[in-house]
């Protein structure tokens, strides 16, 4: 069988609805993880999604216990074929937030998937549902083309708490990584650049959130009889704030920078426009680092953001000055940054311009990743996507938001790629959450070929990568 035949092959059995009903049945299952009443229904998709699906080609499954949380196990799938061959791991989350159902358009629901202008509604379709729905039915693909056999080794690790921060996710991959002992990471999630380009991405933007405080006094105080006497905390987190990131978005501690973009990242981002979609904000252009464009900002560089700011009682404000303030920022950052540092910076800064009153406090994070967008295997990703599309698919150097790919990059040291099969108007997180029919079906070609790809010549592709790693030739 040739590659083109594989992708018809899997093309058609897309078009026929087998993968419509399959996804109506994963989004039936209301696997919440933010909720602490939906413990059945997350155990439910293990036992009637991932591991039917893994051992229908042969997997060994195996449930693990998660040492931070015990309620959300993860899930090991492997299946050995020839350990002369390359191992590929995969990823997938069966979670998904909350459903949300009051706030979902008249006619849709978060449990129900419903076909509507070319998109199916419900929640998981764009997070992580649809995606990793996509994967298994590709490697399902192959498995069958194959007279079953896949052509390489593979492992799956699957979870139940993405959306709460995969409590346990590191410390398991610890534990499992002689067990995974992989040679390449291939996973979706996350959106494309836009609905109409096919997208790979090599890591993700850290991110580290940290609360600042001010604590006056211990109650309010009338703001005509104490006016010009007492500090307002209120105005004073603003200006401490203002210290950390200007009225234009832009970061005023140099340890909160990275180092300058690097020709190489330059020509890989002149080929993004982000926020092209018709249902995109309107960007500010003259909003956050001056001198980088729109794609340098959002893939290149670092953002301070504040996502909450709270003084006095904003729903019935009172003449009066507040004993408190207190606000939640958050700083998401590429390669390069010390993040390790962050609240050492934060503080000496603070101390430095005279907030030495302003409390740092409940400060996490996980950090960037980013891999080497020269590899071999980046070039190979990208040529099968342009050859199966029919379209220049898009580079991005690292996500925008954030995964738990430091896990993957980090922990297990794994070459990690990303081909996301959302876009960025999906809904993910919010009501009316779809996924349009014609990115899974293109998801499911570029996967398809990819899978069948790695079983035709996968030691030869990761030789190169080898090579190239250790400053060789291909």
């Amino acid at each position: 069988m040739t590659t083109q035949q594989i992708v018809d092959q899997a093309l058609a059995w897309f078009d026929s609805g087998h993968f419509k009903t399959i996804l109506a049945s994963r989004v039936a299952i209301p696997s919440e993880s933010q909720r602490n009443d939906r413990d059945d229904a997350l155990r439910r998709y293990y036992n009637d999604v991932f591991i039917p699906a893994f051992k229908e080609m042969g997997f060994k499954t195996e449930v693990i216990a998660n040492p931070v949380n015990a309620a959300r196990p993860f899930l090991l799938a492997s299946r050995e074929e020839d350990s002369n061959l390359p191992t590929v791991m995969c990823y997938g989350h069966g979670d998904v937030v909350f459903g949300d159902d009051a706030r979902w358009t008249e006619g849709l629901s978060p449990w129900t998937l419903v076909e509507r202008d070319g998109n199916w509604y419900g929640r998981g379709t764009a997070d992580n549902k649809g995606q990793h729905s996509v994967n298994l039915a590709a490697l399902e693909q192959v498995y069958h083309a194959r007279n079953g056999r896949l052509g390489f080794n593979c492992v799956w690790l699957c979870e139940m708490g993405e959306e709460v921060s995969s409590p346990g996710l590191a410390a398991v991959c610890e534990q499992l990584k002689a067990r995974i002992n992989a040679d390449l990471f291939i996973a979706s999630d996350g959106p494309r650049l836009s609905a109409e380009r096919p997208t790979l991405f090599l890591g993700s933007r850290g991110c580290v959130n940290f609360r600042m405080t001010i604590n006056a006094r211990a109650k309010d105080y009338h703001s005509g009889n104490w006016g010009g006497l007492l500090s307002n905390p209120g105005t004073q987190l603003a200006n401490a704030i203002a210290s950390l990131v200007d009225g234009k978005g832009e970061i005023q501690i140099a340890a909160l920078k990275p180092p300058a973009l690097t020709p190489e990242l330059k020509t890989i981002l002149a080929d993004i426009t982000p926020a092209r979609g018709e249902n995109d904000p309107t960007t500010d252009p003259n909003w956050g680092e001056p001198g980088l464009s729109a794609a340098e900002k959002l893939f290149g560089w670092n953002t301070l953001e504040v996502l909450s700011f709270l003084t006095g009682n904003p729903a019935q404000p009172m003449n009066a000055i507040p004993g408190q303030a207190t606000a939640v920022c958050q700083l998401r950052f590429v390669v390069g940054t010390g993040h390790e540092h962050v609240e050492q910076a934060i503080r000496a800064h603070l101390d430095a311009h005279g907030f030495s009153m302003v409390t740092v406090s409940e400060v996490r994070g996980t950090p960037a990743t980013r891999f080497d967008p020269t590899d071999p295997l980046v070039n190979w990703t990208l040529e099968a996507m342009a050859e199966t599309t029919g379209k220049k698919p898009a580079l991005l150097p690292n996500l925008g938001g954030s995964l738990p790919n430091d896990v993957f990059a980090g922990i297990l040291g794994l070459p990690t790629l990303w081909v996301p099969h959302s876009y960025p108007a999906c809904g993910q997180h919010a009501p009316d959450e779809h996924l349009p029919i014609a990115i899974a079906r293109e998801g499911l070609a570029i996967m398809t070929r990819l899978f069948w790809d790695l079983g035709e010549r996968g030691s030869a592709l990761l030789a190169s990568h080898l090579a190239h790693r250790n400053g060789g030739a291909k």
